[in-house]
């Protein structure tokens, strides 16, 4: 029988804990993700990628930053606004990149 183990818990308040270890155990704790900052990385990520694109995408772009900074966007207009950035960002392809991670980042975030 071996003594090795390993620990994936379950969330608890946000909270993620891993435990791995040899009879000793070594706890790792990821806090929750900083919302506010990943939204201001979705924000720049946004801003570079909007002269990159057709003036169509760019109205999208617009209709949805307007959504995404607001200070309390309800969260059916703020999913639709983050699909509608990574959708843009998806059809440009590789310029479109950092928009489409910021948007995971965000949606970890927030948990949705």
């Amino acid at each position: 029988m071996s003594d090795t183990y390993q620990y994936y818990g379950d969330q608890v308040g946000g909270d993620k804990f891993e435990v791995h270890g040899h009879g000793i155990g070594k706890i790792v704790h990821h806090g929750p993700p900083d919302q506010q900052a990943a939204l201001r990385e979705l924000l720049a990520a946004v801003q570079a990628l909007r002269p990159q694109v057709p003036g169509t995408d760019r109205q999208v772009i617009d209709e949805s930053l307007a959504t995404l900074q607001s200070p309390r966007p309800e969260p059916a207009r703020l999913r639709r606004a983050l699909g509608a950035v990574s959708g843009v960002a998806t059809m440009v392809g590789q310029v479109g990149v950092p928009v489409v991670e910021a948007v995971r980042k965000v949606l970890t975030a927030l948990g949705i």
